[in-house]
């Protein structure tokens, strides 16, 4: 199977993390701003781009380096079978304000400038384009490089105007004199008054013009190209393009919107679960995203736990759904929390589009869009917190909206944890790879012991045998620490060729590799 999720494949190795970079470290003590937190993490297409977004309303791009200084575009050199030993190594390349802070006067509602997501669309003449958004208001982004012009000197002297013609002779000094801005001169020529400009004897023989000359040198200018807007009531969570490059989808709490990238003005509702009377309204979506592959393929997943796959041929509103996934609830396991954590905060479409991947707040689970009869796999994330559900409740931490991720193969899936800690565990059949990382320069530093088998099975169900990987009971990290709820790594994301991983904790973005 392509992504690695199928019994026909050998389970891989565990992979060695090593840090490799940090961007916007903390010194110890440091206290950080609210503006300054990062919010979203994406990677491009091609691996050689990430951006994150942050409180602030703040876009920063890095590109990578590490296949500029081996001499050739990494697909270049893969082609000919050209060993990159040297993990990815990116550099900040610039930064703009996405989104102001608003205020909806008719709803008496400040709107945020916090950057909700990115997703980068396709490339065009050496031009990135990219989309953000914050809880209201979407918005297209170019971003190219364009080569810096500078006005010299008004050309007085015959050397600084090759090209401009050659100048003849004047009665006016060649001499040169303080200038001020608006080709003014503080010394006023010939009895010139402060109004009037009287010209010297004999007329002026030459007109005398700044020359403007392009540079060797390159700006990067962000541009906004189009500004999507008021087609939402409610937060938009997400954002995703389709495989057609022409559209995208945009998902509140009840409503998802088809857009045209060129057309701002207008967009089309294709799912709407808002009932006639709010009072029975029992869901609310949580996350949307587009098949990699199949343009006309979407899925969405809800606050109880289900995901849905639709397919816009059907309808052109689509009410129902092709597929429904969701796991049935064990029989007396049913509390006050369930439904809490029930809610998925983040699905993924493997690479394939064969498998999605899923995020509640306890564990990550894997599904199968042939089979609806469940997940194939279920990864318990931090099963330790489970009698702290109440304590979570209180300090509203039980809704924290954890991310999730997939490698480029499938081979693997990550999601976040507390106290700046990340898990990463092999999704192939037969694997019991678990590991957990804190995002710092020693990864490795408070590590968890984690089992080698799986802990326990969900059992049979229509002839599907679950896994359940890496439970973990502690309460405490391998070196005694409590863990700290305040710390989260909410947002991540995995290189889409290269075991690769970019992480934000709090404000520093971090990078590892295996």
């Amino acid at each position: 199977m392509n992504n690695g999720c199928g019994g026909s494949e050998a389970a891989a190795p565990p992979l060695e993390w090593k840090f490799s970079q940090v961007f916007g470290e903390r010194t110890a003590g440091e206290e950080v701003q609210e503006v300054d937190i990062i919010s979203a993490i994406e990677f491009d297409g091609t691996g050689d781009h990430l951006a994150t977004g942050d409180r602030g309303g703040r876009v920063v791009l890095f590109e990578r380096t590490d296949t500029r200084d081996n001499g050739g575009h990494r697909r270049d050199l893969e082609m000919m079978d050209y060993s990159i030993s040297r993990h990815p190594e990116f550099r900040y390349k610039t930064e703009f304000q996405s989104h102001e802070p608003e205020f909806d006067y008719l709803k008496s509602l400040e709107i945020e400038e916090k950057i909700n997501k990115i997703r980068w669309c396709q490339s065009a003449n050496g031009a990135v384009y990219l989309l953000s958004t914050n809880d209201k208001t979407i918005k297209l982004w170019k971003v190219q490089e364009k080569k810096v012009k500078k006005v010299c000197d008004l050309n007085v002297f015959p050397e600084k105007v090759a090209g401009n013609g050659s100048i003849g002779s004047s009665s006016i000094s060649t001499i040169s004199k303080p200038c001020v801005p608006n080709g003014g001169c503080r010394e006023r020529p010939f009895g010139c008054s402060s109004n009037e400009f009287s010209f010297p004897p004999g007329g002026v023989s030459s007109l005398r013009l700044p020359v403007v000359v392009a540079c060797q040198e390159t700006s990067l200018v962000a541009g906004c190209r189009r500004i999507y807007a008021h087609a939402h009531d409610y937060h938009i969570n997400s954002i995703s393009n389709n495989s057609d490059g022409e559209t995208f989808i945009s998902a509140d709490d009840l409503r998802i919107n088809l857009w045209n990238l060129e057309i701002s003005n207008q967009s089309f509702n294709i799912v709407d679960v808002k009932p006639a009377n709010m009072e029975d309204l029992t869901e609310v979506i949580t996350s949307a995203e587009f098949h990699p592959t199949h343009c006309n393929v979407l899925a969405y997943s809800s606050s109880k736990g289900s995901i849905r796959l639709i397919d816009m041929r059907q309808s052109a509103l689509c009410d129902t759904h092709s597929k429904l996934f969701e796991e049935q609830e064990a029989p007396g396991a049913r509390s006050f929390f369930t439904e809490i954590i029930a809610s998925i905060s983040d699905i993924k479409f493997s690479k394939d589009g064969r498998h999605i991947l899923s995020r509640d707040y306890m564990t990550l689970k894997l599904w199968d869009i042939n089979m609806d009869s469940g997940p194939v796999a279920t990864f318990q994330v931090h099963e330790y917190l489970r009698p702290k559900l109440c304590d979570l409740y209180e300090n509203d931490s039980i809704f924290d909206k954890f991310e999730c991720c997939l490698s480029g193969d499938g081979r693997r899936v990550a999601t976040g944890s507390y106290s700046n800690l990340f898990r990463v565990f092999g999704s192939s059949e037969g694997s019991t790879e678990a590991t957990t990382l804190e995002a710092s320069k020693n990864p490795v530093r408070r590590q968890v012991q984690t089992p080698s088998r799986a802990t326990r099975s969900l059992g049979s169900l229509s002839g599907v045998v679950r896994r359940v990987k890496g439970a973990d009971n502690s309460g405490v990290d391998a070196n005694g620490n409590a863990y700290d709820f305040s710390m989260k790594l909410l947002h991540l994301a995995w290189h889409p060729s290269e075991n690769s991983i970019a992480c934000a904790a709090s404000n520093s973005l971090y990078m590892y590799y295996a």
